[in-house]
Order: C-alpha cells, then sequence, then structure tokens
C-alpha cells in the first residue's frame, strides 16, 4: 500500500546552501519506488517541506540518507483530506 510522508527537512546551521549545491551537482538522489510529490521552502530558506509517496518506507530511510549530513529529519505519515474524511465518517 502506498502511504504519503510529509517529510520536515531542518537545514544543518540554518544554511540553505550546501543542501541546493548539491541538489543542482546530483538531482534529489531519489531511489526507485520513491516519489517526490511536491516540495515547499519557507521564507527564511531554513526548511524545506517535503510530500513523498512509497509503498517501502525502507526507501525513505535511504534517500535520507543521502541527505543526513546536511539535514535534520522529521517525518510525519500523512492522509490527504479525502482520505482523512473517508476514514472518520463512519464514526460521524
Amino acid at each position: 500500500m502506498l502511504t504519503l510522508y510529509m517529510v520536515v527537512e531542518h537545514f544543518k546551521e540554518k544554511d540553505a546552501v550546501p543542501v541546493y549545491r548539491r541538489f543542482r551537482d546530483e538531482g534529489r538522489m531519489v531511489p526507485e519506488g520513491l516519489v517526490h510529490v511536491s516540495s515547499w521552502v519557507d521564507h527564511k530558506l531554513e526548511r524545506c517541506y517535503q510530500l513523498m509517496e512509497t509503498a517501502d518506507r525502507a526507501l525513505l530511510d535511504e534517500w535520507m540518507a543521502n541527505w543526513s549530513d546536511l539535514v535534520d529529519f522529521e517525518v510525519v505519515p500523512v492522509l490527504t483530506s479525502q482520505q482523512a474524511a473517508e476514514k472518520i465518517a463512519p464514526l460521524l
């Protein structure tokens, strides 16, 4: 089953430059089977919020290992609003 994950990246020392340099030079470095859905960066360029999707949580760990020298991660499994509404509907 595919699961969505909200990944909050905290750039170490609040420095986005090394992160964007690696991204420019090496790409996102996402293993096959892990899908980058979308991402947003805060106005201070200190954090990135990425929505990722995979059926294999280990792929997310593999991807984060590529960036762990530059980024501290928070990972939260999430549902779409529609999925949440469907899940809660029987309780209403």
